[in-house]
C-alpha cells in the first residue's frame, strides 16, 4: 500500500499535477487570473495619467485663450480717444451693423436711418464682443451674454447694456468720438444721430 501511494506521487510530480492543495511553489501564468489584476491596475493608472494630461492640456489652452481675450480688450482701450470718420451716410444701409475693430465700435444703422455708435467690450469684464449677423445680436464670447441690434442686454452675468460713443454727422459724414464712452441703462430713440 505504500508503494502504491509513492507511485501516485511519482507520477504526479512527473505529470506537474498535485492533488495536494498545500502546494505554494505556483508560479502565475501569463494569461491565468493571477495576472489579470496587475494589469487591470496598470491599465487603470494608464488611463488615469492620460485623463489627467488630457485635463492639464485643456485647462492650459483655455487659460490661454483667456489671456488674448484679456490683452485684445485691453489694446482696444488704449486704441480708443479720438474722433474717427466713418464714413458717408450713404455708405452704411439702414438696419446694418458696420465694425471698426482698430477703433473699439460698432456703428449701428437703425432701419429708420438714425445712427448710433456702441463699444465693443463688454461692460461685465470688457472682451471683446462680436456681432453675429445671421442671428442680428451681439455676443460676448467670454461668458457667451448676448445683445440685441441696439446693443441691449438680453442674458447674465451682463449687467447693463454695451456703453455708446457720440456720434455727429457733418454735412454727409458721420463721424464718431471715441473719447469717452457714455454708460445707459437700456436703448432709447434719443440716443440715434440723424442726417
Amino acid at each position: 500500500m505504500d508503494q502504491e501511494l509513492d507511485s501516485k506521487q511519482a507520477v504526479s510530480h512527473t505529470t506537474g499535477t498535485d492533488e495536494s492543495p498545500e502546494r505554494s511553489d505556483r508560479h502565475p501564468t501569463p494569461g491565468g487570473d493571477d495576472g489579470a489584476p496587475a494589469r487591470q491596475e496598470l491599465s487603470r493608472r494608464n488611463f488615469l495619467k492620460t485623463g489627467i494630461g488630457v485635463l492639464s492640456t485643456l485647462a492650459a489652452i483655455e487659460i490661454g485663450a483667456a489671456g488674448i481675450l484679456f490683452l485684445r480688450s485691453r489694446s482696444l482701450e488704449e486704441g480708443a480717444g479720438g474722433v474717427v470718420t466713418a464714413g458717408a451716410v450713404d455708405s452704411f444701409s439702414p438696419g446694418s451693423v458696420t465694425e471698426f475693430p482698430d477703433a473699439g465700435f460698432f456703428l449701428i444703422r437703425s432701419p429708420d436711418g438714425g445712427f448710433m455708435a456702441v463699444s465693443q467690450r463688454c461692460p461685465h469684464l470688457g472682451c471683446t464682443v462680436e456681432w453675429l449677423a445671421d442671428r442680428n445680436r451681439f455676443l460676448c464670447p467670454c461668458h457667451a451674454s448676448s445683445f440685441d441690434f441696439f446693443g441691449n442686454f438680453e442674458s447674465p452675468p451682463v449687467p447693463r447694456p454695451l456703453d455708446t460713443f457720440a456720434v455727429q454727422i457733418e454735412e454727409t459724414t458721420v463721424k464718431v468720438d471715441t473719447s469717452r464712452p457714455q454708460r445707459r441703462e437700456s436703448f432709447i430713440p434719443e440716443q440715434l444721430a440723424y442726417a
